[in-house]
């Protein structure tokens, strides 16, 4: 029962967390990022160790997953093109989900990057309004020379991505 509410639970609320942190004030907390990383460790022993049908090999290709996350993400931050913020909830997302849907994590959060990036830069051309003022989140939200928020568009595509992730399948399956 424990490992369905990290799934079904906990997980997404951290996932939840961390976009809702990034569109507030454009950073992810490492507190986030931390408890994500040490969860997975904390799962992946009791899972390997209280024999709930995780092998160490599964394991070994989920760290695979995140290691060429964290590598992709680092590249991308060095370009300027991402937060390390993000970089690094990509690599701990990537290791929940593993390597047989790292392609299609990428590519769902991707699009919704990419759609996320033509709305606020939609957005910015109009007026601001008044009511938004008082709101700093919304104005940094809505100031032309601000980034993308992007742990925005990683975290729904987690959401969308950890049902079909081989862990969640083995949890919910079993």
């Amino acid at each position: 029962m424990a490992f369905e509410i990290l799934f079904l639970l906990l997980l997404p609320a951290l996932f939840i967390a961390a976009g809702a942190w990034d569109l507030a004030s454009f950073t992810i907390p490492n507190f986030l990022n931390l408890t994500i990383l040490l969860l997975f460790v904390v799962f992946a022993l009791i899972a390997v160790v209280g024999g709930e049908g995780v092998s160490w090999s599964q394991i070994g290709f989920h760290l695979l997953a995140g290691t060429i996350a964290l590598i992709a993400g680092m590249a991308l931050f060095a370009a300027g093109l991402i937060g390390g913020g993000d970089a690094k909830l990509y690599a701990v997302v990537s290791l929940w989900l593993g390597l047989n849907i790292l392609f299609e994590y990428t590519l769902i959060a991707s699009v919704l990057g990419g759609v996320l990036t033509l709305v606020l830069l939609f957005l910015r051309k109009l007026p601001i309004p008044s009511s938004f003022l008082r709101h700093e989140w919304l104005v940094r939200l809505t100031d032309r020379k601000a980034g993308i928020p992007y742990g925005v568009a990683l975290a729904a595509a987690a959401l969308l991505a950890l049902p079909k992730s081989e862990l969640f399948g083995l949890v919910m399956g079993a």
